[in-house]
């Protein structure tokens, strides 16, 4: 059997190189900076994660409303979907979770707890209140080519979205929707006239209110069921 050679390897001539080390010392230091709250932001996702769907699922978002001391179904976990972008509801994918987190500068439960109170004031914002509203209502359409969501549930949501804003407008338009019987179910044209009417018409005496202008016969309906209250 031969004998083991006993000689040394030649000594290396080439170093380790990482990312950090090809570039200036100033942007190498934000450039790993910004990996560790990649890394820490991928590692909280994993505590609430499902691991055999590689999604946070509705179980993973009830310890993680646990965790940031609100329920459920408080606007703002509604509002953290929206920043995430998230696409179904009840779950937050992987690059969901890492592209609203990393938004709000989140890397751990506390910051993101933190956070919360920001967001709920970006949204307050007119123009990105809007898209919250309309996504509000995407994220209730549940099943393929769903158009419309049930009065029920849309009930909730202007309680949830437009309570906050419009709380006079919402509960009595809220009242008029459980007590009609024509519609089911509205649709996306629909739950956003429901804004425009709280952001232009006078309430409640509806002085500025045009039938002749485009609004959805709901609307009309609503508005019609207020005046025979009044009368």
């Amino acid at each position: 059997m031969p004998r083991a050679s006993k000689r040394k390897a030649a000594p290396s001539t080439s170093t380790s190189v990482t990312s950090c080390d090809v570039v200036p010392p100033r942007a190498a230091s934000g450039k790993c900076k910004s990996r560790k709250v990649v890394d820490r932001i991928g590692s909280l996702f994993e505590l609430y994660a499902n691991q055999s769907l590689n999604m946070i699922d509705p179980e993973g978002i009830e310890a993680l409303c646990s965790d940031l001391g609100v329920d459920h179904t408080n606007v703002r976990i509604l509002m953290l979907a929206w920043k995430m972008k998230a696409e179904k509801q009840g779950y937050f994918s992987r690059d969901e979770w890492q592209r609203g987190l990393k938004e709000l500068h989140a890397d751990t439960i506390s910051k993101l707890k933190k956070a919360l109170p920001g967001l709920e004031k970006e949204l307050m914002t007119p123009p990105k209140f809007e898209d919250f509203y309309a996504y509000a209502f995407r994220y209730c359409l549940t099943e393929e080519r769903q158009k419309s969501v049930d009065i029920e549930t849309v009930c909730e949501l202007l309680n949830l979205v437009l309570g906050p804003l419009y709380r006079l407008q919402v509960d009595l338009l809220v009242k008029y929707l459980k007590v009609q019987s024509e519609y089911r179910a509205l649709n996306m044209d629909q739950w956003l006239h429901f804004y425009r009417f709280c952001k232009e018409i006078s309430f409640p005496d509806l002085q500025n209110y045009d039938s002749d202008q485009a609004w959805p016969v709901i609307i009309d309906n609503f508005v019609e069921w207020m005046r025979d209250k009044q009368s």
